[in-house]
């Protein structure tokens, strides 16, 4: 049995039309009969590092009885110099979130995948306490099984308090090892309450994997790097997959 956590993060690959540029993570999010891809927006532009891909490719199981079948669907970035992605700006500037909607005739009949919906949210009244135990589903440095096409995990805990905006900005800190790949990635909790309902998720989806945070003054011989990491938090889908 494979656990439903690794059926709702694709493999993300970024292109210049035929050139290979980044590899990256992503998760699927319904809202309604609608489906959406969900990565970091960095993942789509990132002016910093002269990011500009014009398609993005994700690998999808087509085949329920061989894990070990793929294939990869390619997603344009752009039409007519629009981009079809979605991002999101708050009071404190952009977030590093982006949804782009798939079409759900181009899918193969047989996909075998998972999918978050807004039940998987928390709710703003729910508490989730400092130090609980999290997982990041991803791609590290593009690490995974090869034979499946099927992520890994990475444990982590929530490094502060929940709800607020660390820092006046939309996200919240995680303390776990990570690395360039897992840019994207669905940040979850263990919700034994979702056990049974319909799609077998039994996880909240907190939020969205980042970047690393460090400190500008750190001493790069004395001092480690501090291990933690940003998550936006994932409310901010719903506002991106309105109608």
């Amino acid at each position: 049995m494979i656990d439903p956590i690794l059926l709702t993060t694709p493999r993300v690959s970024t292109f210049d039309g035929d050139r290979h540029l980044t590899n990256a993570s992503g998760f699927f999010f319904r809202r309604d009969d609608r489906l959406f891809l969900v990565t970091s927006r960095h993942v789509m532009i990132d002016e910093d590092s002269d990011h500009h891909p014009s398609r993005i490719e994700i690998e999808l199981h087509n085949n329920p009885d061989n894990l070990a079948e793929s294939i990869g669907l390619s997603i344009p970035l752009f039409r007519d110099g629009s981009s079809l992605w979605r991002q999101g700006t708050d009071t404190a500037g952009e977030i590093d979130v982006a949804v782009i909607e798939l079409d759900r005739s181009a899918l193969p009949a047989d996909q075998l995948y998972r999918v978050f919906g807004p039940e998987h949210l928390v709710d703003p009244d729910e508490q989730v306490e400092v130090g609980s135990s999290i997982l990041v589903v991803g791609f590290p440095l593009g690490f995974h099984d090869t034979l499946h096409h099927m992520p890994v995990v990475r444990q982590a805990v929530i490094a502060s308090s929940f709800g607020f905006r660390f820092g006046g900005m939309g996200y919240f800190l995680t303390d776990g090892r990570t690395h360039r790949g897992i840019s994207g990635a669905p940040v979850v909790m263990r919700a034994p309450e979702l056990e049974g309902m319909e799609g077998d998720l039994p996880w909240k989806l907190l939020g969205v994997h980042s970047a690393r945070l460090d400190v500008g003054t750190r001493d790069m011989v004395l001092d480690e790097a501090l291990g933690l990491n940003c998550a936006w938090y994932a409310d901010i889908l719903l506002t991106l997959t309105e109608a």
